[in-house]
């Protein structure tokens, strides 16, 4: 079964969009305590979840037992949820080898973010892997995605659309990895109609700001996901994680309703 197809599957078994986003902040317990806030945000979620995104840079931050930490999760998530690594790598095709060999087959995460400035050459080695799914940094949800992503060329195209020419090579090539991109819900308006219908990784609701009409509104058909993490990890009320989780995947739903 193709990413894209699974995912599609479990957004449909479920009804939720959500894409709950694994972000442990370093405390005074370290890796142990952050494994603990963990298994509880997984245990009590991941009913609600399309996929699961744990963050590399929160785990990296603890330090090796942090990336211990993260291998551990990898192997006691819920088989039936996606798992997209947010690693957002890019460096030459060599070095991207070991990468994907590391996610892949390493730690078997369904998807992976990736930076893809340095070409097509170093997406490749993430291309071949049946099952397997990449999200390319096309419009990111921070502000600076102005400086480089949303300027316009002299053809009259922005600079996301050399990032999304990838994955429509990648399909033309009918690549065993199904190719989608990073767009962030804050700066979403103008440049949806733009994106291809292939999968969308979307941050930018919740803490961030980010609104759902415009992307409800864009009549796709890819299997689009909703990351939420501060939202649900670090709400400061009352309520339970899986309150929080279904409070979000219950107004995704709403949205893509109207």
């Amino acid at each position: 079964m193709r990413y894209t197809e699974r995912l599609q599957q479990r957004i449909r078994q479920t009804g939720s969009r959500l894409c709950v986003g694994l972000d442990p902040r370093p405390g005074d317990g370290g890796a142990k305590e952050a494994g603990e806030f963990l298994r509880r945000v997984i245990g009590e979620t991941w009913e609600y979840a399309a996929a699961f995104k744990p963050n590399m840079a929160y785990f990296e931050a603890l330090g090796i037992e942090g990336v211990s930490l993260l291998e551990e999760l990898l192997g006691e998530m819920p088989k039936e949820v996606p798992v997209i690594l947010d690693a957002k790598r890019s460096d030459i095709g060599e070095t991207q080898k070991y990468y994907a060999q590391g996610y892949f087959a390493r730690w078997n995460v369904d998807a992976v973010t990736l930076n893809p400035f340095l070409g097509y050459d170093s997406i490749e080695p993430f291309l071949d892997w049946t099952g397997k799914g990449i999200y390319l940094l096309a419009v990111t949800s921070n502000p600076g995605s102005a400086d480089f992503q949303r300027q316009t060329l002299a053809d009259g195209r922005s600079v996301f659309e050399l990032v999304t020419a990838l994955g429509e090579r990648a399909a033309r090539e009918s690549r065993s990895t199904d190719v989608g991109y990073v767009v962030g819900l804050t700066n979403a308006a103008g440049v949806l109609e733009r994106i291809p219908d292939a999968p969308l990784l979307v941050p930018g609701l919740g803490a961030q700001g980010g609104d759902l009409a415009s992307l409800a509104a864009s009549n796709r058909t890819a299997p689009d996901t909703i990351n939420v993490s501060r939202g649900i990890l670090y709400a400061g009320d009352d309520r339970s994680f899986a309150e929080r989780a279904k409070h979000w995947a219950d107004q995704i739903a709403a949205a893509y309703q109207v």
